[in-house]
């Protein structure tokens, strides 16, 4: 019998090809008479746009076209780009156009695309290309946007303000009326980027014969960026494919889709001939959207023993010039903030504000990370004024296994009430508390601070909603030569998706995992796709995986049953034979039942039976499912320069049921250093005229190898009653609360001096400021 494959530490499908230079990665495709573009862009954070001279640069060598807003077909020439998830809070519904017509509002805009003979004669004619753009006043914080007589990032728009809304529950008022303790935290949270190590790309081909756009582009959502270039372009969406090949990372900003997509697509169209653009770094840095800023303000109220009586308070977001994505950022980040603590009272008002910069869009975690880090701040602060653990401060406080399904009592940016479907949160701090050896840092604290060594542990915990719809579609087909064709609409950017699916379908169907040929991300494979984000793969793909498995094993068993003259009960599927467990166990392999299956030419199909061994299932969840974990890290900090070193790395995550250890170990482990990098280094900084300052990686800080340890991981598994594995989403847990846990380590490593912290990310120099201010340094001397 085959080895069960779902549970396993199955090493990647996806590695061989990629560890031997044998990927394909949009930059990797060079087609027959390719041309090379390059995007003409502002240079100012707000503008008048009143024209566009590209003479001198149309008579430079090898360039081959330019084209303005003036040159696009159709709807794209004068609407904007149509906005992916709108809701009825956003007051200024503000997407803008793929080339600007009238007005650019942030710095990286795109005016103009240069097309040439390759990327080097397209730049330098770009260089050559004249806007002619009137400087605006620009908006750079959103403190300032939000008041009264403030410039308005947009000329038609009244003010700045794109959203308010309110999330809340229970009787606030009642909560902090006679409450014996309140404590208030005033926190902000950087801008920053997702930073993949490929940056976007497009190659878009019209195929005249067949009357198909082709476009090939480094995203997660293939299925959406179809749609958007039908409708941009008014072609029906049968007549354009977009598929995603080797995608080097995605975390969010690749699911987004962006008007360069559309423009190159339809230069291609234009011209007839291929075109190619691949996005270089700088302008990644300035033009890839990006995720916050925010500022907090919210204060907790609590019994004399910590138990939490309510929260409330108010968060600020920066949105951007626009609002691509709606406002999911800031309201996944309201809904969130309760976590895994029973929370009797809340209530949070959210204002997103528009500026003058590049729009902001879930990275990594999608506001999850800023309100894990807003709420364990508090959980902190309530543990320090009370003089309790911090640790035993959380658990006097969790909702517990036996109240699931747990109604939070708020909803969820799916629009469903937030219902924690499973969890054992107590479970999870024990086993991070047990495997950092919490028990014992007291003792290493102490001894570390008699050699003059500062010392640091903290924790934090968290509850993510994963695996959100609408849906995901798998086929699964045998084909007649034994082998197994599987198309789905997920796509794989780093997460092993090829592996996990391919899994799946080998234990429901009964087939070898090296016989499975899948093909992911590829509109052209499968009809109905949504893509990756918001860990919702496993969930949804997984789901369909498994019940188009299923389905064809059910056909394989029916008809092998008929050939074989044998009930349908006494065939076995394992490794892709149809075995008969009577007489002499007669036999037919997955090939020869797929020729059976196709009938005979000019022969009538018997009755029931259907062409071809072949399913398509569309798993859609009927709400999100709950992952969970703990954090816990050591730290050292050098005071004298404010170097941080983090000592350990514990993590306990709950993510369901697991299909393949190794894979989520992997996400796990990837995710904490993005989480150590927003903590520490990462910050996309601008002046007060919304110049960007941080475009490059001299500028803009990233872990290195030496920053982000070896996680040590602890798997937790409450399956989810919510689809047919048991399983919940594992991409996002290892960033959402990193940064509350090193913070709060830093902020205890550092306890004698009586300093507290309510940033990321806390560089060094900003260590040493605030340690300077609290007089630590003053108090060495003595």
């Amino acid at each position: 019998m085959g080895a069960k494959q779902f549970g396993a530490r199955v090493e990647r499908l996806e590695d061989p090809a990629l560890l031997t230079g044998r990927g394909c990665y949009v930059d990797d495709l060079k087609l027959p008479g390719m041309l090379h573009g390059c995007f003409v862009r502002s240079s100012h954070a707000h503008a008048r746009l009143h024209s566009v001279d590209v003479e001198s640069a149309l008579g430079m060598p090898g360039v081959r076209a330019i084209l303005t807003a003036a040159d696009l077909p159709g709807p794209m020439r004068h609407e904007r780009m149509p906005m992916l998830v709108p809701n009825s809070s956003i007051a200024a519904l503000k997407t803008q156009h793929c080339l600007a017509l009238d007005e650019v509002c942030y710095v990286g805009q795109t005016i103009a695309l240069v097309i040439a003979d390759n990327r080097y004669l397209a730049e330098d004619a770009a260089n050559a290309v004249f806007p002619d753009l009137e400087p605006l006043p620009a908006v750079g914080d959103c403190r300032d946007a939000i008041v009264s007589g403030t410039p308005t990032v947009h000329l038609d728009l009244p003010d700045n303000i794109a959203s308010r809304f309110r999330n809340a529950f229970g009787d606030v008022e009642a909560a902090f009326a006679d409450s014996p303790h309140v404590f208030r935290e005033e926190i902000f949270q950087h801008r920053g980027g997702g930073m993949a190590m490929e940056t976007r790309g497009v190659v878009a081909q019209y195929d005249r014969a067949g009357d198909m756009l082709n476009v090939w582009s480094a995203t997660q959502t293939p299925h959406i960026g179809r749609r958007m270039i039908a409708d941009l372009l008014g072609r029906s969406v049968e007549k354009v494919r977009v598929i995603a090949p080797d995608v080097g990372g995605g975390f969010g900003p690749k699911a987004i889709f962006y008007p360069e997509e559309a423009v190159v697509a339809a230069a291609a169209l234009k011209l007839g001939v291929p075109i190619k653009w691949i996005e270089d770094r700088r302008e990644h840095l300035i033009c890839a959207t990006q995720e916050r800023d925010q500022y907090w303000d919210v204060e907790i109220a609590v019994e004399r023993d910590g138990k939490i009586r309510g929260v409330r308070g108010s968060l600020l977001h920066d949105t951007g010039a626009f609002v691509p994505w709606g406002v999911i950022m800031p309201y996944i980040a309201s809904a969130t903030v309760p976590g895994p603590y029973v929370l009797p009272a809340y209530s949070l008002d959210v204002t997103v504000a528009l500026t003058n910069k590049v729009a902001t869009t879930p990275v990594r975690g999608a506001g999850r990370p800023q309100a894990v880090f807003a709420m364990e701040r508090l959980m902190d602060r309530v543990a320090r004024e009370l003089s309790l653990d911090p640790a035993e401060v959380r658990r006097r406080n969790f909702i517990q296994p036996d109240q699931m399904p747990y109604n939070v009592g708020l909803v969820f940016r799916d629009g469903k009430p937030v219902v924690y479907d499973s969890g054992d949160y107590p479970k999870a701090q024990s086993a991070a508390l047990e495997l950092c050896d919490y028990q014992g840092f007291p003792a290493r604290q102490q001894a570390a601070l008699r050699e003059g060594r500062y010392l640091g542990m903290g924790l934090a915990n968290y509850v993510e909603g994963t695996g959100l719809g609408p849906f995901e579609g798998v086929t699964v087909r045998i084909q007649q030569n034994g082998k197994i064709a599987v198309a789905t609409g997920a796509t794989n950017q780093g997460q092993g998706t090829r592996t996990t699916l391919a899994q799946i379908v080998a234990d429901h169907l009964g087939c070898r995992i090296e016989d499975i040929e899948m093909t992911i991300g590829d509109t052209g494979a499968i009809a109905n796709g949504v893509g990756a984000f918001a860990s919702r793969q496993a969930v949804n793909a997984g789901s369909s995986a498994a019940i188009a498995a299923k389905a064809v094993q059910t056909q394989v068993i029916k008809l092998a049953a008929r050939a074989l003259g044998v009930t349908e009960s006494d065939i076995l599927v394992e490794d892709g034979i149809a075995t008969g467990q009577g007489g002499n166990k007669p036999q037919l392999g997955f090939g020869e039942l797929a020729r059976l299956s196709q009938g005979m030419p000019g022969f009538a199909m018997l009755p029931g039976d259907q062409p071809g061994l072949e399913h398509t299932a569309y798993f859609t969840p009927s709400q999100a499912s709950y992952c969970s974990g703990t954090h816990a890290v050591e730290v050292e900090v050098d005071i004298q320069t404010g170097q941080v070193k983090i000592v350990d790395y514990v993590v306990a995550h709950d993510s369901g049921n697991i299909i393949n250890p190794l894979i989520v170990d992997g996400q796990v482990q990837g995710g904490v250093a993005h989480g150590i990098g927003n903590a520490l280094l990462e910050f996309v900084k601008y002046d007060d005229n919304a110049q960007p300052l941080t475009t490059t990686f001299a500028d803009y800080l990233l872990p290195m190898a030496t920053d982000v340890p070896t996680c040590r991981i602890a798997h937790v598994e409450s399956p989810s009653p919510l689809n047919p594995l048991g399983v919940k989403g594992a991409g996002e847990g290892g960033t959402i609360p990193a940064a509350a846990a090193i913070i709060a380590a830093i902020e205890n490593a550092l306890s004698p001096f009586g300093v507290h912290f309510v940033e990321t990310p806390l560089t060094p120099e900003r260590i040493v400021q605030l340690l300077a201010a609290a007089g630590a340094y003053e108090e060495l001397v003595e």
